[in-house]
């Protein structure tokens, strides 16, 4: 859905990176080049990033409303 704002383990504010992270990774930058240009080191935040699927876009299909 949408990205967390922090990391389920450690805390840290991940949810600013998102949208820089995509960029990189358009650019065709590995996504470990992402990660490290975006400094992030623990690999509990570089999980929060890899394994994020963005299903906002697919859900702005259905209307709630929609019987």
């Amino acid at each position: 859905m949408i990205i967390p704002i922090r990391c389920f383990t450690c805390g840290k504010v991940i949810g600013n990176k998102w949208e820089e992270y995509i960029k990189l990774l358009q650019e065709e930058n590995t996504e470990g080049d992402a990660l490290d240009a975006l400094k992030l080191k623990r690999y509990c935040c570089r999980r929060m990033l890899l394994s994020h699927v963005d299903l906002i876009e697919k859900l702005l299909n259905y209307s709630p409303l929609e019987k």
